[in-house]
């Protein structure tokens, strides 16, 4: 593998920043004129070359510009971008907004996913935690109508999880109280993992009722247990990709990346835990998984409980991203959101 001198260095990060920032191919003159480098438009060119040849740089038309490869940015995310300073304005932002009254951890990664892609100007992607190991806290089965409850749960995080059920219409009020209690009586304080089938059959012989009574309330809250269960995915800034005249001026590709957004179980996928090996993780073009985003980049972040990982968040955007920005931006974010989840599981009162 032949290392690049400071000199390539320089120049292909100058280009870099120019193609960021302006989406256009760069050429030697305009890195002459708006860089301080010591060289000349000649001395650049020729490196400019060198670069191209080593697969640091692609030249898209037959002009002197060129733009980035893939090898390129990852280069220059490992070695030659600046950091970012987020502004005292944009850190006070984000604090204010993810400290207001929140009381489910549901609503806190959705308004992360809101900041981020209003921070970085980007589509972005969070992901709810597992929480499998949360407690059910109450559960209540109420009367809507004849023949109509909503079972209610809610766990000790404060989660709170719905479904409407059909029962005879011979049920009443007060029947529906009976088994309130005796659900609340035998699943109070066990995690979503101890709820089994022998303790669901152990309360159906207590209750004494008919299987067409009991059976769809206990369904019920089997469905809201596998509600907390399932990590929720929120998506926002989806239209920012029409901002970035790359996906303007390519309908299929502005195309596949607004279908795979579609697609849930990607997303699951993309923000699954497991495969994301560093609390900052970037992926670039050819580096993704999927076919539809290979002309893409995905920053992806971890947050924490404790020294668990228990989800993530990410943002996805055209290669000619403005890494930097989004690197400190969700590093910033993650940190907040694992002070906040860490607030709400310790029962601890906004102001």
């Amino acid at each position: 593998m032949v290392l690049l001198d400071d000199r390539k260095k320089r120049i292909l990060q100058a280009i870099i920043d120019d193609y960021i920032d302006t989406a256009e191919p760069v050429g030697s003159r305009t890195i002459a004129r708006k860089h301080e480098l010591g060289l000349s438009s000649a001395t650049i060119r020729n490196e400019m070359a060198d670069l191209e040849e080593m697969g640091y740089l692609a030249q898209p038309h037959t002009s002197a510009g060129r733009i980035p490869s893939d090898k390129g940015y990852r280069l220059y995310v490992d070695q030659l971008m600046k950091v970012h300073q987020l502004t005292p304005e944009e850190t006070e932002s984000i604090k204010s907004a993810l400290e207001i009254k929140i009381s489910e951890i549901g609503q806190l990664i959705r308004q992360a996913s809101s900041i981020i892609s209003r921070v970085t100007k980007y589509t972005s992607m969070a992901i709810t935690p597992n929480l499998k190991k949360s407690t059910l806290k109450t559960i209540q089965v109420i009367p809507i109508e004849p023949g109509k409850q909503l079972v209610i749960v809610v766990t000790n995080n404060n989660v709170v999880r719905n479904c409407l059920v059909r029962t005879p219409v011979s049920v009443v009020p007060d029947y529906t109280v009976r088994i309130s209690n005796i659900l609340n009586e035998k699943l109070n304080g066990l995690t979503i993992e101890q709820v089994t089938a022998n303790l669901i059959n152990e309360i159906e012989d207590e209750i004494g009722v008919e299987n067409d009574v009991l059976m769809p309330i206990l369904e019920g809250v089997s469905d809201c247990i596998k509600q907390v269960d399932s990590p929720e995915v929120y998506l926002d800034g989806m239209t920012n990709i029409f901002n970035f005249p790359e996906f303007r001026r390519d309908i299929r590709r502005a195309r596949d990346f607004l279908n795979i957004l579609d697609e849930k179980y990607i997303m699951h996928k993309l923000l699954d835990t497991r495969k994301i090996t560093k609390e900052i993780d970037i992926k670039i073009g050819e580096e993704n998984e999927f076919e539809e985003i290979k002309e893409c980049s995905l920053v992806t972040a971890t947050y924490k409980i404790g020294d668990s990982l228990v989800g993530s968040l990410g943002v996805i955007g055209p290669t000619r991203m403005e890494y930097s920005k989004v690197v400190s931006s969700l590093d910033f974010i993650r940190k907040q959101i694992s002070k906040e989840i860490r607030k709400l599981l310790e029962g601890e009162t906004r102001k």
